[in-house]
């Protein structure tokens, strides 16, 4: 297979990546000093960074105030949503989420980590490794996040003391490792000071690793597609039916993994229905090959009957349908879930009934022992859950696709999302499977 270049590895590669920690790690500090010393604040921010800081009696600028956007943020001291920055080096450009780290808030970390491709797990150096630090390592386990960064935090209040560090970089790599993070980096920092964030510091100089920046700059994200199965979710039918394309019918959307080449023989899922890429349309231009993550229009060379919600696979790797799911998933809403709920499921770009036919564990953080039989997974709960759905769905599992190995419990009657879902086995170090029951139900929503 022809192996394709899609990003160059240097200025023009993107790394997007998601910060938690405990409440007052410094997180929201951490990131107002990578943004500060990398000079990607703009001269208006700043000052009025240094305002605020003003009024609130402080000397120097709160660079957490850069992140910190939401006035209750700034009142209450902590991050509440999910704020998003976007700045660049000239070695990379950056996507990063500050998410919260409140227990409360574990749901939006699920968010902001759910497209990143590295974790920067922070940690107060004086308290060390706390039940916040597993779940945020967890939840990074579970979305599958190939790199994570462990900072610990505050090592000015510590005297610099490597000892310190070295007993807290272990206590997390150990458990980090056995959930199954592939990479794992220590690096430790003083935010509020700048010790080793931006530039090395003169404090530490037992630590001979990057500063956080020079690891963000370097670690290794971009992948040649041609590696992963060829994805397609249908998002919209193109017929424009007029006098210049009378017989023009085009698929289009967002490809999710893999390639896609003119003359492939491809599979429609869940019809199963084959045919062959006649012609692939990218901005306006025809084109032979296209790749993930391009927005593309796909025509084929048989006239069959697709509709937003399917999915084109080349046929030698195309998934399985099934109707039965058993998936690890992270509870993001107010309202427990309970076996028996019916809801809908959210897949790519398909949405059908579905019915949670049972709950079989819940795990337990301290020691990842999974808790038996719960009867209801509450707000931030991590458990397994086996759904049954209305149709067939062609998913992938989670550990070999983040896109199509995901997917969303929404209420039917107020369209609330309810749960972040990754089908398949949990952590790397492979889940117990679990049977599905398969009781009746009497209101329309027995599949």
């Amino acid at each position: 297979m022809t192996t394709i270049n899609t990003v160059d590895a240097g200025a023009t590669s993107l790394l997007r990546f998601a910060t938690a920690g405990s409440v007052d790690d410094g997180k929201s500090t951490l990131v107002g000093r990578l943004l500060h010393d990398s000079k990607s604040v703009l001269t208006d921010q700043l000052e009025a960074v240094e305002h605020a800081s003003r009024n609130r009696g402080q000397e120097a600028p709160d660079l957490a105030l850069l992140t910190d956007g939401l006035r209750a943020e700034r009142e209450q001291g902590i991050t509440i949503d999910v704020a998003y920055r976007y700045f660049a080096t000239p070695r990379r450009r950056f996507i990063l989420a500050d998410t919260p780290g409140h227990v409360q808030y574990t749901r939006n970390m699920v968010t902001g980590a759910s497209t990143a491709e590295l974790a920067v797990v922070l940690v107060d150096a004086r308290n060390g490794v706390v039940e916040q630090t597993r779940r945020h390592a967890a939840v990074a386990a579970l979305l599958r996040v190939p790199h994570v960064v462990l900072a610990v935090n505050k090592m000015d209040l510590v005297d610099y003391a490597e000892p310190v560090f070295a007993a807290i970089a272990e206590e997390f790599t150990t458990y980090a490792a056995s959930l199954g993070v592939p990479e794992i980096t220590a690096i430790p920092i003083s935010a509020l000071a700048g010790d080793n964030v931006v530039t090395a510091s003169a404090n530490m100089d037992w630590y001979g690793g990057p500063t956080v920046l020079e690891h963000l700059e370097t670690v290794p994200v971009v992948a040649d597609p041609s590696d992963d199965p060829g994805r397609f979710p249908v998002q919209y039918v193109i017929r424009p039916q007029t006098a210049e394309h009378p017989d023009y019918r085009g698929y289009a959307g967002q490809i999710s993994s893999g390639v896609l080449r003119v003359g492939d023989a491809v599979t429609v899922l869940p019809s199963g229905r084959t045919s062959t890429i006649e012609a692939i349309d990218a901005l306006g231009q025809a084109v032979d090959v296209a790749w993930a993550p391009q927005s593309v229009t796909v025509r084929l060379a048989d006239d069959l009957d697709i509709s937003r919600g399917d999915l084109i696979a080349p046929t030698a790797s195309a998934p399985s349908a099934t109707q039965d799911i058993e998936a690890t998933i992270c509870h993001v809403a107010d309202r427990p879930l309970k076996v028996g709920d019916r809801v809908l499921l959210k897949h790519t770009t398909r949405t059908v009934k579905a019915i949670v036919k049972d709950i079989p564990s819940r795990l337990t953080l301290d020691d990842l022992s999974q808790h038996p039989a719960p009867g209801e997974l509450v707000a931030n709960d991590i458990g397994r859950i086996v759904v049954r759905t209305a149709e067939p769905l062609a998913l992938d599992a989670y550990a070999d696709s983040r896109r199509t190995g995901s997917f969303l419990l929404i209420d039917p009657a107020d369209g609330t999302t309810l749960t972040a879902g990754m089908a398949g086995t949990a952590f790397a170090e492979a889940a117990a499977e679990v049977a599905a029951p398969t009781e009746a139900d009497d209101e329309g929503w027995d599949f």
